[in-house]
């Protein structure tokens, strides 16, 4: 009897090590995991440049950075991040911030997440809790809840895609409720009387100017042509029969009468 309870007794104490030595073993397993699973480098206030063909397409700032090498290689960013884009002339265009992210540097792929906003150039705000950044493709997209704010209204809607500076964006599944303007253009007042102007007032409006008819045509006048031979101008003694001299005295005997032409008809008398 007594060895029996003897070796019940070693048995128990055997127990109770066994399973405090699994438990020290277990805690040190867990311990040399979780080292394995720990960010093999850490930055602290990073700022990273991304530029393209020598010109800066975008900074990103983060207070902390971790980098992890596994079977794929990441960044993570646990206390969030602030992207700022640039146009070529080095103009800040759009902004992209979130409460934390992970960047996959194979595929270029980042995701934000925890309060994510964006900024585009005209002012134009996307609100939404997650959000996915395609590097490659230059897109960014999410399938969560989005709420974006323009100038004239707020728009809401599940999914959203746009390209990376968010200039042309659309909501997938729009809802919400909007202001739509629906008042009609206001009519001319018809019964207003209207003054008619009067016949001093009217301006005759000028005739349009017209070409000339064939039949309206000015003829040119002739350039001077010099006389020809057989047009020369009459000799002497044709004018002279033409326009034959006047009778003189000496050409009468005395007490002829002679003829005298002359408004009065007077006769002379030639002694």
């Amino acid at each position: 009897m007594m060895v029996r309870l003897i070796t019940k007794g070693i048995m128990a104490l055997l127990a109770v090590v066994i399973f405090f030595s699994c438990r020290g073993d277990l805690k040190t397993i867990d311990a040399i995991i979780h080292q394995d699973e720990g960010p093999v480098e850490s930055a602290f206030n990073v700022e990273i440049i991304y530029s393209d063909h020598g010109y800066i397409r975008m900074v990103m700032e983060a207070e902390q950075m971790d980098r992890y090498e596994n079977e794929e290689n990441y960044l993570e960013l646990p206390r969030g991040l602030f992207v700022q884009f640039y146009d070529t002339l080095r103009n800040k265009t759009s902004s992209l911030s979130a409460k934390y992210a992970i960047s996959y540097e194979d595929s270029e792929i980042i995701k934000a997440r925890n309060d994510v906003v964006v900024i585009n150039e005209l002012g134009e705000r996307l609100n939404t809790e997650e959000l996915i950044w395609d590097q490659k493709q230059g897109i960014i997209h999410s399938d969560k809840f989005v709420k974006i704010t323009t100038e004239d209204e707020v728009l809401y809607g599940e999914g959203f895609e746009s390209d990376e500076r968010f200039d042309q964006w659309q909501i997938l599944k729009t809802h919400g409720t909007f202001l739509i303007d629906t008042r009609p253009e206001a009519a001319p007042d018809e019964t207003a009387p209207q003054e008619e102007a009067t016949p001093d007032e009217l301006i005759p409006a000028e005739p349009a100017p017209q070409e000339a008819t064939p039949d309206e045509l000015v003829p040119a006048e002739p350039a001077p042509q010099e006389a020809a031979p057989d047009e020369a101008a009459p000799d002497e003694a044709a004018q002279e029969e033409a326009n034959p001299a006047e009778p003189t005295p000496a050409d009468h005997p005395a007490g002829t009468l002679v003829p005298m032409e002359g408004p009065d008809h007077i006769i002379s008398v030639c002694l």
